[in-house]
C-alpha cells in the first residue's frame, strides 16, 4: 500500500491506518471518494465503482458528487464550501480544477473560475500520525475590477451511514468541557461561536460516531477548527444524503458580513481545520492528536517545570516580604517556577483600574520588581509574570493618552465585562506599545514565563475606518494577537507563554501553535477539574493543561477537598500550586513535597504517554490513565467523584495495557491512603500498597481489579511497571 497515484485519477493520502481517496477524473471539483481507515490499493481501485449510486424520483436526473469543495454546482444543497459575492452577484462559481500530488501525504487542488474572477487553494496534509490537515485560500484574481466580500470558506468530509451518534463539548466559565450527547438527525447540527475567542462552550472536537462510541471503543469521526476568533463546526445529513455518503463533517473561520473584502489581487487565507478517524473510540482520537502535537516543531520537550501562582494566594496583594516568603516556602516544597499574578503594574489595586499601564508599580514596588525577581532565581525557580495585554481599564493612562486604541464603535463603547474594555490591536501603533512594553520586561527582569490572559468575549468587535465607518474586526484582532506573540517569540525564543482566558475560554491549536500551555479552568475545585480536564483531554496533552491544588476550601464553589484528592487530580496535567503556603502547617508541607517528588518521579511517561480511559457504567467513578507507547509502564487515577449506584465497583478493567506482559501493580501511597466505605478492603489491596502485586495483563485487561469501595470526593493512584 505504498503507491501515491492508484491510477492516473486517483489520489490516496495514506499514515497510520487512515486513508484520504480523491478523484480528479470528472469535470469541476474533485470528488472525495473515502475518508476513514485505511484501504488496500484494490480497494482503492474499485472505490469509482461505488461512486455512483441510484437516481431517485423528483431529484436530480443523475447522480452526483461530494466534491473538495462542495456548492450548489455540484448538485449539494447544503453548507457550501465557499460562498461570497461581489456587491450582490458574481456569485455561484464554475471551478475549472487542477490537482497536485507531492507525496503520499500532500495533495492541492487549485480551482480557478475565470468568469467570476475567483481563485481557491485547497490543500491536505496528513501526518504520520493519521491527523489531516486542511488548507484553504481564495484569491481576487482581478479578472473583474471590484471587491470580492468572502462570506465562508469552509473544509468539509464526507460521513458514512454507520456513523450516528454525535458527541460535543460546552460549557462556562468554571465549568468548561461539559459533554452532550445526540443522535445524528436530518439538518444541521451547528455549533457556532461569535464570542471574539474561542469560548468557554468551545466544543474543542466535534465527534460523530457509531452508535455508543465511548473512550475504548467504536469508530469516530472529528473536526476541529484551529482558530481562536469566531468559528463554525458542524455536522450536516440531507435526505438525499452526499453524494455516494450519508454526511458531512467539517467548519471554519465564522465571518460577519463585510469582514473579509478582498481588492483585486488580494487573498484571504482561512484558518487550518483539522480532522482526524479512530477506530478504537475517543481515546484512539485522542492519541492521534496527542502525538502530532507533540511532533510539532518547537514542541516543549523539557520537563514541565512544578509551577506556583500567586492569584489564589494573595489576589492584589503583592507585598514583597509576604511573596518572597511565599517563595522560601515554595522552593522548599519543590515548586520550580513562581508566577507573580494580577496587581504589580500601574493603579492597578482592583479590577477597575490600571489594565494596560504595563510599568512596575512604584508605589507597590519602589526598587522595581528585581528584588522579587533576584530572590525567585536566587532560590533556583523560574519567575513568571501575569499579563494581559489585549484588555484596557478605561481608568488608565493608556486610554486617557490614546483613547481611539479602544475596540468598539464610533455610537460609543461596548457594555462592559470585568470593567474591561479591549485593545485595538489591530490598529499598528497600539500593537507595537504592547510588544515593546512586554518585550522590555522580559528582557530586564529576565523573565522565563508570560501567564497571557484574555478575561471577556468581545461584543461588538468593530473597529472604526479612516471614514469612521464601523467595520467587523474580529478577524483582525485575532490575527494581530497572532502576530503579537509570534514576535515576542520571535525576540525571546525560550519565553514560555500560557494562554489563560478567564480560564479555559481560549483552549485550540490555533493558540497553542504559539503558546506552551492553557490554563484549563479558574475552577480549582478538584471535583469540578476531575471532569474540565478529562474532556478537554480529548484535544490538549496533559502537559500542555495548567493543573493546579487549589486552597483547602475552593475560591470559586466554596467546598472544602481533602489535599490528598486536590493533589492527585493536580497530577493530570502540567501541575502546580494556587494557594498561600505560608498558612500550611507542617504535614501539609510534608505533603506538598511528597506530591513534588511523585511528580518529578511520573512527568516523564504523564507527559509522553497515551491517555487511555475506561467506559464505565456510570460517571461517578472515573477510571483514566496514561500508559507508556511501548506498553511496559502506565500510570491510573481511581476517582470517587460523588457515591455510585451499586454497593461496590466491581471489577473494573484499566485499558489500553499489553495482554501478553506481566505488570506490577503498586499503589502510590505518598499523598496517603484513601477513606473508604467499607467493611473490608480487596485481597489485593494490601500488597499493593506494600510493594506490588504481580498481574497478568490479559486478567488486567479483560477481567479487571475489584476497586475498593472509595468515599466520595476521594482517589488512588496505581502505578503499573
Amino acid at each position: 500500500m505504498s503507491a501515491v497515484v492508484v491510477t492516473p485519477h486517483l489520489h490516496v493520502l495514506r499514515a497510520a491506518g487512515t486513508a484520504l481517496v480523491v478523484d480528479s477524473s470528472t469535470a469541476g471539483m474533485p470528488r472525495v471518494l473515502h475518508w476513514g481507515a485505511d484501504l488496500p490499493d484494490d480497494a482503492v481501485a474499485q472505490l469509482p465503482l461505488l461512486a455512483s449510486g441510484p437516481v431517485p424520483h423528483s431529484a436530480l436526473d443523475e447522480s452526483w458528487p461530494l466534491t473538495v469543495l462542495p456548492s450548489p454546482a455540484d448538485g449539494w444543497l447544503g453548507t457550501p464550501g465557499f460562498a461570497g459575492h461581489r456587491g450582490g452577484g458574481t456569485a455561484a462559481p464554475r471551478w475549472v480544477a487542477s490537482v497536485d500530488q507531492a507525496s503520499e501525504r500532500e495533495l492541492v487542488v487549485t480551482g480557478e473560475d475565470a468568469a467570476s474572477g475567483v481563485r481557491v487553494s485547497l490543500a491536505w496534509r496528513l501526518d504520520v500520525h493519521g491527523v489531516l490537515r486542511v488548507s484553504r485560500s481564495v484569491t481576487n484574481t482581478g479578472a473583474i475590477d471590484a471587491a470580492l466580500d468572502v462570506a465562508a470558506l469552509r473544509a468539509l468530509l464526507p460521513l458514512p451511514v454507520r456513523a450516528s451518534e454525535v458527541l460535543d463539548l460546552t460549557g462556562r466559565w468554571c465549568r468548561e468541557r461539559s459533554p452532550q450527547r445526540s443522535v445524528l438527525g436530518d439538518g444541521t447540527h451547528l455549533r457556532a461561536s461569535r464570542r471574539g475567542r474561542t469560548g468557554h462552550d468551545a466544543t474543542l472536537l466535534l465527534a460523530v460516531g457509531t452508535a455508543g462510541f465511548g473512550f475504548g471503543h467504536g469508530e469516530v469521526w472529528a473536526t476541529h477548527v484551529a482558530w481562536s476568533g469566531n468559528h463554525e463546526h458542524l455536522v450536516e445529513r440531507l435526505p438525499e444524503g452526499a453524494g455516494m455518503h450519508r454526511a458531512v463533517l467539517g467548519g471554519g473561520e465564522l465571518l460577519e458580513p463585510g469582514e473579509v473584502r478582498l481588492e483585486p489581487g488580494e487573498s484571504y487565507a482561512a484558518p487550518e481545520v483539522v480532522f482526524v478517524h479512530s477506530t478504537d473510540g475517543l481515546d484512539g482520537l485522542s492519541r492521534r492528536l496527542h502525538r502530532s502535537q507533540r511532533a510539532e516543531p518547537g514542541y516543549r520537550h523539557t520537563p514541565r517545570p512544578l509551577v506556583l501562582n500567586t492569584w489564589e494566594a494573595v489576589y492584589f496583594e503583592t507585598d514583597l516580604a509576604h511573596l518572597t516568603e511565599l517563595a522560601d516556602v515554595a522552593a522548599q516544597v519543590g515548586v520550580e517556577r513562581f508566577v507573580l499574578d494580577d496587581g504589580w503594574f500601574g493603579g492597578r489595586r482592583h479590577d477597575r483600574a490600571g489594565l494596560g499601564d504595563w510599568w512596575v508599580s512604584p508605589q507597590v514596588w519602589p526598587e522595581g520588581l528585581g528584588p522579587l525577581v533576584e530572590h525567585v532565581h536566587g532560590l533556583g525557580m523560574e519567575f513568571g509574570l501575569w499579563f494581559e495585554p489585549e484588555m484596557v481599564n478605561l481608568d488608565s493612562d493608556l486610554v486617557r493618552e490614546h483613547p481611539d486604541w479602544v475596540l468598539g464603535p464610533a455610537a460609543g463603547h461596548p457594555r462592559e465585562w470585568r470593567h474591561q474594555q479591549v485593545l485595538d490591536l489591530a490598529n499598528p501603533a497600539a500593537a507595537a506599545h504592547v510588544v515593546e512594553r512586554v518585550s522590555a520586561l522580559v528582557g530586564e527582569y529576565a523573565i522565563d514565563f508570560l501567564k497571557w490572559d484574555h478575561n471577556r468575549d468581545l461584543l461588538e468587535s468593530v473597529r472604526r475606518d479612516w471614514d469612521r465607518t464601523d467595520r467587523p474586526a474580529t478577524h483582525l484582532q485575532t490575527a494581530a494577537f497572532y502576530a503579537v506573540l509570534d514576535e515576542l517569540r520571535r525576540r525571546h525564543p525560550r519565553l514560555e507563554v500560557e494562554s489563560c482566558a478567564s480560564g479555559g475560554a481560549r483552549v485550540d491549536l490555533g493558540v497553542l501553535a504559539r503558546t506552551d500551555r492553557v490554563w484549563t479552568s479558574d475552577c480549582n475545585d478538584a471535583l469540578e477539574r476531575a471532569r474540565i480536564q478529562r474532556w478537554t483531554g480529548l484535544l490538549v496533552p496533559p502537559e500542555r493543561m495548567g493543573s493546579h491544588i487549589g486552597p483547602p476550601r475552593a475560591h470559586t464553589t466554596h467546598r472544602h477537598l481533602d489535599l490528598s484528592f486536590r493533589a492527585l487530580v493536580a497530577l493530570q496535567g502540567h501541575a502546580g500550586l494556587e494557594w498561600d503556603l505560608t498558612t500550611c502547617d507542617a504535614q501539609e508541607r510534608q505533603v506538598l513535597a511528597a506530591w513534588a517528588g511523585l511528580y518529578r518521579e511520573l512527568r516523564p511517561l504523564l507527559h509522553s504517554g497515551d491517555p487511555v480511559r475506561a467506559d464505565l457504567p456510570d460517571d461517578s467513578l472515573v477510571v483514566q490513565g496514561t500508559v507508556a507507547p511501548d506498553r511496559g509502564e502506565a500510570v491510573f487515577q481511581v476517582l470517587s467523584l460523588e457515591t455510585g449506584p451499586a454497593a461496590t465497583p466491581g471489577l473494573v478493567p484499566l485499558p489500553g495495557l499489553d495482554r501478553d506482559r506481566a505488570y506490577r501493580v503498586r499503589v502510590r501511597t505518598e499523598l496517603g491512603e484513601p477513606a473508604t466505605v467499607q467493611a473490608s478492603a480487596p485481597d489485593w489491596w494490601s500488597a499493593a500498597t506494600s510493594g506490588g502485586l504481580e498481574v497478568s495483563g490479559a486478567l488486567l485487561t479483560d477481567v479487571g481489579l475489584p476497586l475498593p469501595v472509595l468515599a466520595p470526593a476521594q482517589g488512588c493512584l496505581l502505578h503499573l511497571t
